[in-house]
């Protein structure tokens, strides 16, 4: 998937000035990659002066490869079930937020890193708060066990439940209200996660109604495993 990306980055003119209505080169290239964009969105690559980009950039994103994203399954390792979409860390950020619901009745701080395990999962966690909002608190992850700094000092929330997930996405077209299977990139067991896709922009998603329970296509209904 990576790869794709950086093939089409080299033919795409590199101005990142937003006319594909994307805010760099590197998110419309990610959005090609998905067939979630047109070339004819890059005005700079309609110019003259790039009509062999857009040639060779046609002839890779027509190559059965080049659509590898929608080509290929999404599995997840633990139960082997198919994902729907794979959801990475936005721009920059070390991991896919996680907002989540503590069950110990405790004070915590923005920048504080706590220890806790999710609802269901049998992994410990410790990820660092980037917002709170008032019970909820919206984090990163910064391991899946201790092998960060000894020094580093953490607060142990116990019992937590993950509401939601926010992260770019790719794989299959998805919309608002509609129930979906996704992988988390930094899930330590790579199991396939359910939610409810309540906002989409461009590949941002936020999911909530988190479950480590699927829904598993059958030949006659759909059923939850």
């Amino acid at each position: 998937m990576k790869n794709i990306v950086l093939q089409i980055l080299e033919f795409l003119p590199g101005f990142n000035c937003g006319s594909c209505k994307y805010k760099s080169c590197e998110d419309f290239a990610n959005a090609l990659s998905g067939n979630k964009a047109k070339m004819s969105q890059c005005t700079m690559l309609l110019q003259d002066r790039f009509s062999r980009q857009r040639k060779a950039l046609s002839e890779l994103l027509q190559k059965s490869d080049a659509n590898i994203i929608e080509e290929c399954k999404i599995v997840g390792v633990i139960d082997h079930y198919e994902a729907d979409i794979f959801l990475e860390p936005l721009n920059g950020e070390p991991s896919c937020r996680e907002v989540l619901l503590p069950f110990l009745n405790e004070t915590y701080s923005v920048g504080e890193i706590i220890e806790y395990r999710p609802l269901a999962c049998p992994i410990t966690h410790y990820a660092r708060i980037i917002k709170k909002e008032g019970s909820l608190l919206t984090v990163h992850m910064v391991g899946p066990c201790r092998r960060m700094d000894r020094n580093v000092k953490y607060k142990s929330a116990g019992l937590c439940m993950i509401l939601a997930f926010e992260g770019c996405y790719y794989g299959k077209d998805i919309k608002p209200g509609q129930t979906v299977r996704f992988l988390p990139k930094h899930c330590m067991m790579q199991k396939v996660h359910s939610g409810v896709v309540v906002n989409v922009v461009d590949n941002r998603v936020l999911i909530e109604g988190v479950d480590l329970k699927v829904w598993q296509a059958s030949a006659t209904t759909n059923v939850l495993e």
